[in-house]
């Protein structure tokens, strides 16, 4: 342009020959292209000023991130945009460096300024907010003329298991909470506040900022004659609250965060509608930790799906609940149930997760534990991000143990008083067996062609006789001679026994514990549990193919608070002295062990036993006030090795009685003429007996019941020696005939006749200077008895006289 200039310039002198109007067609073309230029400039400045200007709403909108507060300052730390993180944190006035933190972390801050300035970006590790909260802090220079700073806050998440005395509810966790309508307050036992979160202070008191520390909790509520809880600033036309009490509490050491001595509690207060799911995208890392923390230290089991019914969350109990602390957590809830459940439970879920909000509950039976069904509380959430149903479900392992131990015992109850009734039918039926066999082998002598069958038929009897008194002992209606006797004292006794039974293949080893307490026991019967234990022992030992192993027997002293330690529902504290026998033949079934003192249940081949070993052993040891339990022992890797059997006898406090001597038996040929009413409702014991006496010497009177025994008694002339009585009868039973005759002859002698324990009639008669006879009985024994009676009876007669 300037060489066109230049040359127009020259052709014009050439021209004129005129330098003048050459310079004035130069100045003048050159004030036009000035203008020109001029013009230019000033239309395109301005539609350069609007090509600069940045749209911060696209901003904004671009640095919207979860768990991340974002803000943009200039030259002048000057607020030019943040996202609502940062403003719900730190307020539209704090612009960075100028954050509302202590000295120290501010001027940490503001050297994380000046450095970012002049390197292009800095970054500090950890801030501590006034609140506590720890913040980890990053500025990066940026923009075309990097005239602005990118400030980065993000939250440090607590570690999980955060101590619940530090939770900070006026800080992210409250504000999360009431950003999902739940409202939070921590209060003492007497309920006075002492943190509440800010949503709770403005629903409650109309200020965000207020503390609310030291007033009444209840005072800021209300509830309707429904019983619906509102706040009371809000009125009824307030949403309705689901109040939750939730105490803090170490579970480790039963003490809560404030101390041992100030109790404190979580206050919830859940909007209607409102559930707890574990899915809040816009939740801050440190609330969500905290959270998490809280419902880990719940007693109840809780557990939450989305709303296709996946889990995503559950804590230590719930997983206890359903026996899964080691497994994990499954991806369905039917995967922790049995196959026929798995239906009833997966539309429950469904119908909870994606209808309208309801709770309710399903019973359904585990896998853990198939046999007992548990009832699994749902509750559908709503408002708390892609969370759909909380489960419930209580920790009850320790309640379904004892429910167990009481049904069982419930049941082990019931069998023994069958048991018991059986074995008094069959008394009565044996005794009848037994003396028409003796009554005949008087009239038989051995040769005779019937002498060994009637031998035969007695014997069988006597077998019978034997299955009676064990299910007598198992139902704990046995005659026992109780004494004070030491443990090891009985143990010597059958241990040679022992050692023939088991034979050459299995070792046999005793142990005694010093200072061993005396017990109170039939030592005859106590005999029997040893062998019955050391039996079944061997039989599991040779079932096991070469049949070598040991029996171990071992006595031990347990004390009081050594049983308090064991923590025991059933073993009440005591002193006791403890039999052990335990044995190496590879252990109980688990699906035995329930069973294993049941009459008649047996693991043996048919024929080999009947199962009433063990029944026995349990009807003695509790009918001596003891107790019996059964168990494995395992090795290292849990594999059963053994049985064990461990007898509890309680330790006799008191003076050691004199060892009492046997009472010797008087002949059946006491004086004859002697006159016996014998009443008995059963006519073929009656016949028996009546015969048995008569045989004897004895003038009979039979009455088949009480109304006749004291019509009996009461004709003219009627003088008794002896009443000989069945117990239980129809109408008027034994004892209460008894009762009418001593009102009108107190001296006269009573042998009563039952197959029950002698020690539960004497409890249950409560009758003087009465006597027992037990059946079955012989003819030779009810003979000899009713003679040992009446010399007695004289013998006491004559020193009265």
């Amino acid at each position: 342009m300037l060489g066109g200039l230049v040359a127009s310039a020259l052709i014009l002198f050439l021209a004129t020959d005129s330098w003048l109007v050459a310079l004035a067609f130069v100045l003048g073309a050159g004030v036009l292209l000035g203008g020109v230029v001029l013009l230019d400039r000033m239309r395109a400045e301005p539609q350069a000023d609007g090509l600069a200007a940045p749209d911060w709403s696209v901003t904004v909108a671009a640095i919207e991130r979860s768990g991340e507060a974002i803000a943009i300052t200039d030259r002048a730390n000057r607020m030019v945009c943040a996202n609502s993180q940062f403003l719900d944190n730190f307020g539209i006035s704090a612009a960075p460096p100028a954050l509302p933190f202590e000295r120290e972390a501010l001027e940490a801050v503001t050297l994380l300024a000046r450095n970012a300035w002049r390197d292009g970006s800095a970054a500090l590790d950890k801030v501590i907010a006034p609140d506590e909260t720890e913040w980890q802090i990053s500025a990066e220079r940026s923009g075309r003329g990097d005239d602005h700073l990118i400030w980065r806050l993000r939250a440090i998440p607590q570690a999980r298991g955060a101590d619940l005395g530090a939770l900070d509810l006026s800080g992210p966790f409250g504000k999360m909470l009431s950003r999902a309508g739940i409202e939070t307050a921590i209060t003492t036992a007497d309920g006075v506040i002492r943190a509440v979160s800010s949503g709770f202070a403005e629903r409650a008191a109309g200020d965000e900022r207020g503390t609310l520390v030291g007033q009444d909790f209840v005072s800021f509520l209300r509830s309707d004659e429904r019983d619906r809880i509102y706040f009371a600033r809000e009125g009824r036309g307030g949403t309705p609250q689901t109040l939750v009490d939730v105490p803090l509490v170490d579970p480790a050491h039963r003490v809560t965060p404030a101390g041992p001595d100030e109790a404190t509690s979580l206050m919830l207060l859940i909007d209607s509608g409102v559930g707890i799911g574990s899915g809040w995208e816009g939740a801050s890392q440190a609330g969500v930790a905290q959270l998490d923390a809280l419902l880990a230290q719940l007693p109840l089991g809780l557990a939450m799906t989305d709303r296709d019914g996946r889990f995503l969350f559950a804590n230590e109990a719930f997983l206890r609940s359903v026996g899964r602390e080691t497994q994990g957590l499954p991806a369905f809830p039917t995967d922790l149930v049995v196959r026929e459940d798995k239906a009833a439970l997966s539309d429950a879920v469904r119908r909870h997760g994606r209808g309208p909000s309801t709770s309710g509950d399903v019973a359904v039976r585990l896998l853990s534990s198939p046999e007992e069904p548990v009832s699994l509380g749902l509750a559908g959430v709503r408002g708390l991000g892609e969370a759909a149903v909380l489960l419930s479900l209580a920790d009850t392992s320790q309640e379904t143990q004892l429910r167990r131990q009481v049904a069982q015992a419930t049941k082990m109850q019931a069998v023994g008083q069958l048991a018991g009734g059986v074995a008094h039918d069959f008394n009565n039926v044996l005794t009848a067996i037994i003396g028409t066999c003796d009554l005949m082998l008087l009239r038989h002598i051995p040769g005779d062609s019937d002498y060994d069958d009637i031998q035969q038929i007695r014997a069988n009897s006597n077998r019978a006789a034997a299955l009676t008194r064990q299910l007598l002992a198992f139902s704990r209606q046995q005659t026992l001679r109780p004494e004070i006797i030491q443990l090891p004292d009985v143990v010597s006794e059958v241990s040679p026994l022992i050692k023939r039974l088991l034979g050459e293949k299995i070792a046999y080893y005793v142990q005694h514990d010093r200072n061993l307490g005396p017990v109170r026991a039939d030592p005859q019967q106590l005999e029997q549990v040893i062998m019955n234990l050391a039996v079944n022992a061997r039989d599991a030992i040779q079932s096991r193919g070469d049949g070598k192993g040991r029996i171990s027997l071992f006595t031990r002293a347990l004390q009081a608070r050594q049983v308090v330690q064991l923590g025991s529902e059933v073993l009440p504290p005591a002193d006791y002295t403890v039999l052990i026998v335990q044995d190496t033949g590879g252990g109980i079934p688990p699906h035995v062990l329930p069973k294993l003192f049941e009459p008649f249940f047996t693991t043996k081949e048919q024929g080999k036993g009947t199962g009433l070993g063990l029944s026995t052993a349990y009807g003695i040891v509790k009918q001596s006030g003891g107790f019996i339990f059964a168990d494995n022992i395992t090795d290292k890797e849990g594999r059963p090795t053994g049985a064990r059997f461990t007898v509890y006898l309680p330790v006799h406090r008191g003076e050691m009685p004199k060892k009492r001597e046997a009472a010797p038996l008087a002949s059946s040929d006491w004086s004859a003429g002697g006159k016996v009413l014998l009443v008995e409702d059963e006519d073929m014991v009656r016949t028996v007996a009546e015969r048995a006496l008569a045989r004897a010497g004895y003038t009979v009177t039979a009455c088949a019941n009480g109304e006749d025994g004291l019509a009996a008694i009461a004709e003219p002339g009627a003088a008794f020696d002896i009443v000989v009585s069945d117990v239980v009868m129809p109408g008027m039973d034994g004892p209460a005939m008894v009762r009418a005759i001593r009102a009108k002859l107190p001296k006269m002698p009573v042998l009563f006749m039952s197959g029950y324990a002698e020690e539960q009639l004497r409890r249950d008669i409560d009758i003087p200077d009465m006597h027992f006879i037990a059946k079955p009985f012989s003819v030779a024994a009810i003979g000899d008895k009713v003679g040992a009676v009446l010399l007695q009876a004289r013998a006491e007669q004559g020193a009265g006289a």
